[in-house]
């Protein structure tokens, strides 16, 4: 799919609702935007790629071979032809696209619209191996797959990505190591009975028939009684911060469309104490949970759930004064704890999530898991020859697709200029963008960085939801993600 491609698509769209918008304001917006232009670049395929322009030498071995990993291959094989790069990812289809599984939910895509073969995206020149890495040992400069086989390296990226922990909740089983795989075990409980999960393809997939079926739950209920719809954060670091209220916002529609919305309850239940960790877009957020009608509790983490009579068990947690500290001249803070059944009809359950145990135990690991790097350059705290990026770097607000794309530039560019005895002057500032889908037909495009402040890249005011927006979504980003960042060209 060619740049003028995915225009074209996105005009005619445009074109069929010249209420919304002309094709003048949608240029305007897509090629003033810098995020926009640079996705519709990016998405160009066939384009000739610059010359190497570092003579570095030297075995990359990168492990993980997802959106980020992958990228970066690309990318270091763009910059430095003669480095010996190999990448190494057990699953086939580890390059999918992972943010289109909450359209997959809604019912706006297929699953086999986000599904993409791993082989297919193997950089030219880079090696592959179709394992896992079982062992770390950074102090020798190898890795261990499979239990067996020894790969060393001169430089390493670590870019596994992160673990969905359902076994974290009681009631239900099974660790997901990968969106696409090994998710049996899992599903006996998540996915049937009104119990459901975006967080992996089939679990999307689940999801769109479970909507299907409280819509028609709905048509039939009689009584005065609302059901209930739940939708859950829990109390770790996760992936796609906003993907929660996304599907929130996306199952409202599609109630609002059959024309039952008043018969269901939506309540969102999250473990923090706000909506968004930027204060401009928990304010928008939370006036939109008004206007939609949305109930919302604080400080809840769910904890145990029985997926047969459907009742789902929060910790619901807060903090009260305790004893007097003299020393300190004020009083110790207790976290208090009550426990709380909520019945539901429909649930949606976000894990917890955490490093993959062979990271988290090894000494590229740390106490919480997370790979700890410099958080401006990538770079591993400890060992200067090894990196880590996407959802298993130990960076603020970093586990997103878009935190990603920003990445793994910096780092490609730092890993050279160590190879090459340089500084490393390229930085990554925090910067990621959530498109958060509110309808089906808008998108708030919550672009932000460290600062937590909103970073928009169009002077238009970022806590309006957009149609356009919706557009970039829909037809842009995933070509600009598999045909741009995969190749590394954006």
């Amino acid at each position: 799919m060619k740049k003028n491609k995915i225009l074209e698509e996105i005009l005619n769209e445009v074109d069929k609702h010249p209420e919304i918008m002309s094709r003048r304001e949608a240029l305007k917006y897509l090629t003033m935007s810098p995020l926009a232009a640079s996705v519709l670049a990016g998405a160009t395929v066939g384009a000739t790629t610059a010359s190497a322009s570092s003579s570095a030498k030297g075995r990359v071995v990168i492990v993980g071979g997802g959106l980020a990993g992958m990228s970066t291959a690309a990318l270091l094989k763009n910059t430095a032809s003669d480095l010996d790069i190999t990448v190494i990812e057990p699953d086939p289809t580890s390059v999918s696209y992972q943010p289109g599984q909450t359209l997959v939910a809604a019912g706006i895509w297929d699953k086999g619209d986000i599904t993409y073969k791993r082989d297919d995206f193997v950089p030219s020149g880079v090696k592959l191996i179709k394992g896992a890495v079982t062992g770390f040992d950074p102090e020798n400069n190898k890795v261990i797959v499979d239990g067996a086989q020894e790969v060393s390296y001169d430089q390493m990226v670590v870019a596994t990505g992160l673990m969905l922990n359902y076994a974290g909740i009681k009631g239900l089983d099974g660790v997901i190591t990968s969106s696409g795989a090994d998710n049996a075990v899992v599903r006996q409980k998540i996915g049937k009975n009104g119990t459901h999960s975006i967080y992996f393809r089939d679990g999307a997939a689940d999801t769109w028939k479970g909507i299907q079926e409280l819509v028609a739950k709905a048509k039939a209920h009689k009584g005065p009684e609302k059901l209930q719809a739940l939708f859950t954060h829990p109390n770790t670091p996760i992936k796609c911060g906003g993907a929660p209220k996304k599907i929130m916002y996306l199952t409202h529609a599609r109630l609002e469309e059959a024309g039952v919305r008043d018969k269901v309850e939506l309540t969102f239940l999250p473990n923090g104490s706000a909506m968004f960790g930027v204060k401009e877009y928990h304010d928008a957020i939370l006036q939109q949970f008004k206007d939609r009608g949305f109930k919302w509790e604080y400080a809840h983490n769910l904890v145990e759930i029985d997926t047969d009579a459907k009742v789902a068990i929060f910790d619901k947690h807060w903090k009260e004064k305790g004893a007097f500290d003299e020393d300190l001249d004020e009083y110790v803070m207790v976290t208090k704890h009550e426990y709380k059944e909520y019945k539901y009809d429909f649930i949606h359950v976000t894990p917890p999530m955490k490093a993959p145990e062979e990271v988290a135990k090894s000494a590229v690991g740390s106490g919480q898991g997370w790979v700890p790097v410099t958080k401006e350059t990538l770079q591993h705290a400890k060992y200067k020859n090894v990196w880590a990026l996407g959802d298993v770097a130990a960076v603020p607000m970093g586990k997103t697709g878009g935190s990603a794309r920003k990445q793994y530039r910096v780092l490609v560019e730092n890993m050279v200029a160590s190879m090459e005895g340089k500084p490393l002057t390229s930085k990554y500032g925090g910067y990621t963008v959530c498109p958060l889908i509110t309808s089906i037909g808008t998108v708030m495009l919550a672009e932000f960085d460290w600062s937590k402040k909103p970073t928009p890249s169009f002077p238009l005011d970022p806590t309006k939801e957009r149609w356009i927006w919706w557009l970039l979504k829909v037809y842009a980003l995933k070509p600009m993600t598999i045909y741009g960042m995969l190749s590394g060209k954006a």
